[in-house]
């Protein structure tokens, strides 16, 4: 079983050994195969929703396919995450 703070590193270490930086990676689950997670990268500027967990995906590998059995992610650019954080903050 997995847990979140595992997943958390294996999704910022696989970001990184692809070259991407993480602002901010937050992952809840307590289950051990079910996961939230926020993920927030400039290396998200400039694409969809689809191609930011595409990316997100590829650097979870076999994972996704072996120990996660469900991930739920939102993902956002720096400038979406502090937009939403003044949002909310209001």
């Amino acid at each position: 079983m997995l847990s979140a703070n595992e997943l958390k590193n294996y999704i910022v270490q696989g970001l990184v050994t692809q070259g991407l930086t993480c602002d901010y990676v937050q992952v809840l689950g307590d289950d051990g195969t079910h996961f939230e997670a926020v993920i927030v990268s400039s290396a998200f500027v400039g694409k969809n929703m689809v191609q930011q967990h595409q990316l997100v995906y590829s650097a979870l590998g076999d994972r996704m396919r072996a120990e996660i059995h469900a991930l739920s992610m939102k993902t956002y650019t720096p400038e979406k995450w502090q937009q939403t954080n003044l949002n909310n903050s209001n």
